[in-house]
């Protein structure tokens, strides 16, 4: 038997700047929420988010769960570990890296969100739960190629577990609990069919990506290619360095993103720009605030800067603008640019006491993004 080859490393892949950016924030912040990955094929879709699973960092699970439970979080235990363990008696502790589970369009919502036997309930007063994707992905990633082309239900119920963090199976009146929180990572040609406004909006982020046009660049991803199909190993080798240093910095910036502050000026600053763009609802808003605080972690700092919302409102707003033949909202980022610094200008330096936002507010905004479980 074969053995299969070596992931090809995130660090070297050419290029697509911004997918690589959707993905890394994604996986220094799991609330987030995901990101959807539109392009023609060939442009490193899978390959990127492959890579990136195996640049995370080995996680502590109860090694007897199927649902890699975090020992440290009891709160967000699933049903089993809460029967097992939840007396106070110490979970057998393991450490494993974070699952990669890729998802066939033709799943069902049983195979997604795992099913209960009833009759072995009834008979036997058993509750008995067979896992599905939702549980196999829970702390990982969660890889959906041509998600477009997937039933809406099915996708419905991957956005809801992505956003809510928990899976919730009820049959006949007997629930099973578990967590189910994971980094969404979607991918679609958009020549084979788009995906319904209602879906697309809850996506957090997205991005497109083409080819690369430059002819130094397409050079470059051959030659990469070539030496990886030749000898997998020694390509991944020349290449730790650079896996080992953003690895690094991935893990540092989790560390670091609960403790990220803003000021009332940057949540007047994201509202400015969503309502300038009439842009429904107000997902988009904590979207791009948890976004830019992923941003802050990642360079190191422990506050937002108006430059992370810059990139945040890249990242989480192109595929929530309205289309059709009466929408009328369009972005243009010079357009943004400005509007920025207008904020930045009526609300001035000020004094630091009243630009940070209050600690009643900064609370009501973690009971909607709870803590960070990686």
């Amino acid at each position: 038997m074969s053995r299969r080859p070596p992931v090809y490393p995130f660090t070297a892949i050419v290029g697509q700047e911004r997918m690589k950016a959707a993905l890394i924030l994604n996986a220094i912040d799991m609330r987030i929420g995901g990101v959807l990955i539109r392009g023609e094929r060939g442009t490193g879709k899978s390959t990127a988010a492959r890579a990136l699973a195996a640049l995370l960092p080995e996680i502590d699970v109860i090694a007897d769960s199927p649902f890699s439970d975090d020992p440290a979080q009891p709160s967000s235990w699933s049903d089993i570990a809460k029967e097992r363990y939840g007396d106070g008696t110490p979970p057998p502790v393991t450490r494993r890296r974070i699952s990669f589970i890729d998802l066939p369009v033709s799943a069902t919502e049983d195979r997604v969100v795992g099913t209960l036997d009833i009759e072995r309930a009834i008979q036997a007063g058993e509750k008995k739960f067979d896992p599905g994707v939702l549980a196999n992905a829970n702390r990982g990633i969660l890889y959906v190629d041509e998600v477009n082309l997937l039933d809406d239900h099915v996708v419905d119920l991957l956005l809801d577990s992505a956003a809510m963090g928990v899976n919730v199976v009820e049959r006949e009146g007997i629930s099973f609990t578990h967590p189910a929180r994971f980094i969404l990572v979607g991918t679609m040609n958009p020549e084979e069919g788009d995906l319904r406004p209602q879906l697309l909006d809850r996506f957090a982020l997205s991005v497109e990506v083409h080819g690369i046009a430059e002819a130094k660049e397409r050079m470059i991803i051959v030659e990469r290619h070539i030496a990886y199909e030749t000898d997998a190993d020694a390509f991944r080798e020349a290449w730790a360095d650079a896996e080992e240093v953003l690895s690094d910095r991935i893990a540092s910036a989790r560390e670091r993103v609960d403790a990220v502050t803003y000021s009332r000026r940057d949540l007047y600053m994201i509202a400015t720009l969503t309502s300038a763009l009439k842009i429904d609802g107000h997902r988009a808003d904590l979207v791009i605030l948890k976004t830019a605080r992923a941003h802050a972690a990642y360079q190191g700092r422990t506050a937002i800067a108006p430059e992370d919302i810059r990139l945040a409102f890249e990242l989480a707003i192109p595929h929530r603008l309205k289309r059709g033949p009466f929408a009328d909202a369009q972005m243009s980022m010079a357009e943004v640019d400005k509007q920025m610094q207008q904020v930045q200008s009526e609300w001035g330096e000020g004094d630091e006491a009243d630009q940070r936002a209050s600690e009643g507010e900064q609370d009501a905004v973690k009971k909607k993004v709870p803590q960070q479980q990686p």
